[in-house]
């Protein structure tokens, strides 16, 4: 499991590292200021959550199935989240990931207070 979630991590960060440049250097002349903006914003959580999975990859105290879930809920928040911001299609499906990367650091949370 841990192994999945060390590839995931450093997937979504290269992939950030990636459309962060993209924004800085070949988006700023093809969007609104706004629409930079949001696009930065999709770009920020998707590191942020890179540097999430990792700390839950670490985290000893954590089951399989617990990190497992985790995993699918963070993975699922980017993809709903920060990929519905990149595409600027659908203001639906952004406080949806939004609720799963929230449900993600929540169940975390509830995880180690188990402990």
């Amino acid at each position: 499991m841990e192994k999945k979630i060390f590839i995931s991590a450093g997937l979504l960060g290269l992939v950030a590292v990636v459309l962060g440049a993209f924004a800085a250097h070949g988006l700023r002349s093809a969007l609104s200021v706004s629409s930079l903006e949001s696009f930065q914003t999709g770009v920020r959580y998707q590191m942020y959550h890179a540097f999430f999975l990792f700390v839950v990859g670490l985290l000893p105290q954590l089951t399989p199935a617990q990190k497992n879930r985790l995993f699918w809920l963070t993975i699922t928040g980017v993809v709903l989240f920060s990929v519905s911001i990149y595409l600027l299609s659908s203001n639906t499906l952004t406080p949806i990931g939004g609720l799963f990367l929230i449900s993600a650091w929540g169940v975390l949370v509830v995880y180690l207070l188990k402990k």
